[in-house]
């Protein structure tokens, strides 16, 4: 199975991306700060189920580019 990915690359210092859980309870599972300029690439999997970023960041997935605040 093939899953979903996106592409993060901070546009400052300090943005925080927050992986979170599936299930009945969704819950806090893994966090990484990145630096401007850093980039994390992030997969989807039985165990991820969204990711929250904090922070400027461009977003890349296959739906398309966005920029968060």
């Amino acid at each position: 199975m093939q899953s979903d990915f996106m592409i993060i690359k901070a546009l400052e210092n300090g943005v925080q991306v927050i992986g979170l859980t599936r299930g009945q309870a969704t819950k806090f599972h893994h966090a990484e700060k990145l630096d401007q300029g850093e980039v994390l690439v992030v997969q989807f999997t039985d165990h991820t189920s969204a990711v929250k970023i904090k922070g400027k960041a461009t977003i890349q997935t296959s739906h398309g580019q966005t920029e968060s605040e």
